[in-house]
Parts: structure tokens; C-alpha cells; sequence
């Protein structure tokens, strides 16, 4: 069995690290796969030196398409390819019009949500969700949304795997860092939040809560790891201006994209995040798998990977003062919350494993043919 996988850009991302993660895995994994993308990015490095061969095909222009659904037909069947994996709505149709009277099918995962979505990509998602054979969601929570918004029968192909980590990159983080009395006021406790500026996220939440640490006279310093993203570059500036207005420049740091985040991850205390609409939360998992408390909001994805909120403190979404309280059961009590966290990250590594991620895609490619 040949997969081939479609990428658009190789930059930094969830798609982008779940799927580097399991071309890492390719010597071990039932099947063999190619990658197909079309532009490079800061992860091209890692997807280059990986064991699976990759190709690049650029679109270009809009009158120019039917040469590239020509050329990725013709990859297709060189390669002998018997389903391709696209990562994208819109390589979902692009693949079901390549491969159009070939016996190659097309399976397609969604990433994320139709939220604030124009007509034009609705209208994409509907097309991906005919050439698709199956239709893979990265959650029960997404699937039900989709089901239900697209009306989707029982004759649609849908299927839940979960995304999965690659668990060797990651440090776990030792009890004994945990402060021992965290009561006194020299503490300094190591936060941060790892996540792009993206509509998906809610940073300005975690923002406030940081201004009522400083204000409670708690020491901390805290890290935004992620980019400023090009389309909505208001929501990292209004996070900085706000910071810059409650005297938190120094102890709040903007980092952009760093390329040890699972170093960084066990020298944190704690971890945070916010989301509005996150599909499964990569971030989240590596934070838990890492041994360190995590403190995430009540979004129903988050309920739903972190075992019904067993495996991380959830506070109710938007409320900063929630968010505050639980933390401070934290701060009151650093040992126990450490002893948790270590038992949480045990479960996190044997449940979002990269090997049972690649286990569950094989289960549903052998369905597939």
C-alpha cells in the first residue's frame, strides 16, 4: 500500500508537525507514503531529511490548474499511489479531479473548523466532502459539527483519529523542579503558551490573567511562543499593546516561532492556553505529556482530549478570574499538582502516541482499498 500525502506549505503548524512526526516514522510504519507539496517553509529542513520522498508541485495561476491536476495525475501513477492523503479542502478536490477514472482514492482530514468562513470555501468543503472516499476529523467534537452542519449521511465515510505525537522529542519534567513552597513572594514561576496569532487562539484571555498575577503580587515570567500572523497581525498587537499599558513588558515576552519548544516545554511550572476554537491541540498534549501542569479553557475539544478535564485544570472560557482561581490552587499546593501532572503525562504518551496515530491510519486506508 502507497500513500501519498498532499502539504501546502511546510511552515510551522499543527498539520505541518503532526505530519513531519509521521514521516519520521515512515521505517516503521505498515504502509510507504510520499510527500506532496507546494511551497517550502521553516520546517522544509525536517521534511527533507526525513526517509520519504518528496515532490513539489506549484499550482500557479488560476488558468494554469488543469496542467497542475496533469502533472499530479501523472506523479500519482508513476508513483503508484493507491490513496492520497490530502491535509486541505482544496487538495481534497484537486486530488478527486486528478484522479478521476484511476482506481486511486482520496481520503481527506479536517484540520479545522468552517467558523467566520466565506461562501467560497463552504462551497470547497462541500466539493472535498463529495471527492472524498473518507472523511477523517481529528476529534468526535469536529465530526458532530460537520455531521450536523453539513448534514452528512451515514452513506459518508466519517471517521475520528486522533492526531498523535511523537513523544521522543519531549523531555519529561522531574517533581523535584517543582517549587517546594511556592507561598513566598522570591518564587518566580516559568509560564508560557505555545500557539500561532491566529484566529483559532485567544491569547488576549491569557493577557488579562497575567495582569492579575502582576497585580497579586505573584513573580512570574511568561513566554508567547508563536507567529504574528500576516492576515490578522491586530490580534498579536493588541496582546502586545495591552501588556506594554499594565507595566508587563518585563516580565511577558513575545518569541515568535522557536524550534525547541519540546526543550523549553519541562523547564517550564506551568503551562497555558487559551483557544476558541481549536480542533484537537497539539500544543496542549505536549505540555501534558512533558509532566507539567496544564491549564487550559472549557472548549469542548478540550474537555474531550483531556479525558473530561481529569488530565488538566479547565477553566470556563473568557474568564481570566476562573482562570486565576485555579491557578492559584497551583500556587497553594505545587507538590500535589505535580505528582498529577507526571501520572498525566503517562496517560498522554500511551493515548496520543505518533505509533497509535499511525496505527488508527492504517486501519482506515486498509478499510479504504
Amino acid at each position: 500500500m502507497r500513500i501519498a500525502y498532499l502539504l501546502g506549505s511546510l511552515n510551522r503548524g499543527g498539520t505541518e508537525t503532526l505530519l513531519l512526526d509521521v514521516f519520521n516514522s515512515a521505517v516503521n510504519t505498515p504502509f510507504k507514503m510520499i510527500g506532496v507539496y507546494r511551497k517550502e517553509g521553516i520546517l522544509s529542513d525536517g521534511f527533507h531529511s526525513s526517509e520519504v520522498s518528496l515532490f513539489k508541485l506549484t499550482p500557479g495561476p488560476l488558468w494554469m490548474l488543469w496542467l497542475y491536476m496533469w502533472r499530479l495525475r501523472k506523479l500519482l501513477l508513476r508513483e503508484k499511489v493507491d490513496i492520497v492523503h490530502a491535509q486541505q479542502n482544496l487538495d481534497a478536490v484537486y486530488a478527486g479531479l486528478a484522479c478521476l477514472g484511476l482506481r486511486i482514492k482520496v481520503v481527506q482530514t479536517f484540520h479545522g473548523y468552517d467558523f467566520h468562513l466565506g461562501h467560497f470555501n463552504k462551497l470547497l468543503i462541500r466539493l472535498s466532502l463529495k471527492m472524498a472516499y473518507v472523511n477523517i476529523f481529528v476529534s468526535e467534537s469536529q465530526r458532530k459539527h460537520y455531521a450536523q452542519t453539513y448534514k452528512l449521511n451515514q452513506n459518508t465515510k466519517q471517521v475520528v483519529v486522533y492526531n498523535g505525537i511523537n513523544f521522543s522529542k519531549l523531555k519529561l519534567r522531574s517533581e523535584n523542579a517543582i517549587p517546594s513552597d511556592s507561598k513566598e513572594s522570591k518564587i518566580i514561576f516559568s509560564l508560557a503558551m505555545v500557539g500561532n496569532f491566529v484566529p483559532v487562539r485567544d491569547q488576549m484571555t491569557v493577557c488579562r490573567f497575567l495582569d492579575l498575577l502582576n497585580r497579586k503580587g505573584i513573580n512570574f515570567n511568561f513566554s508567547f511562543i508563536g507567529r504574528k500572523d500576516e492576515k490578522n497581525p491586530q490580534l498579536y498587537d493588541e496582546c502586545e499593546s495591552f501588556c506594554l499599558a499594565n507595566d508587563l513588558k518585563d516580565k511577558v515576552l513575545f518569541c515568535g516561532t522557536r524550534p525547541d519548544v519540546p526543550s523549553l516545554l519541562h523547564q517550564l511550572d506551568a503551562f497555558i492556553y487559551s483557544t476558541d476554537h481549536d480542533t484537537f491541540g497539539l500544543a496542549v498534549i505536549e505540555a501534558i505529556a512533558t509532566g507539567i501542569p496544564v491549564f487550559v479553557n472549557d472548549w469542548q475539544v478540550m474537555k474531550e482530549i483531556t479525558d473530561s478535564g481529569k488530565r488538566a485544570s479547565l477553566y470556563h472560557t473568557k474568564d481570566e478570574n476562573d482562570l486565576f482561581d485555579k491557578f492559584m490552587s497551583f500556587v497553594e499546593q505545587p507538590k500535589l499538582f505535580a505528582k498529577a501532572a507526571l501520572e498525566n503525562a503517562a496517560w498522554a504518551r500511551k493515548t496520543y502516541s505518533i505509533q497509535n496515530h499511525v496505527e488508527r491510519l492504517y486501519e482506515v486506508y486498509h478499510e479504504t482499498e
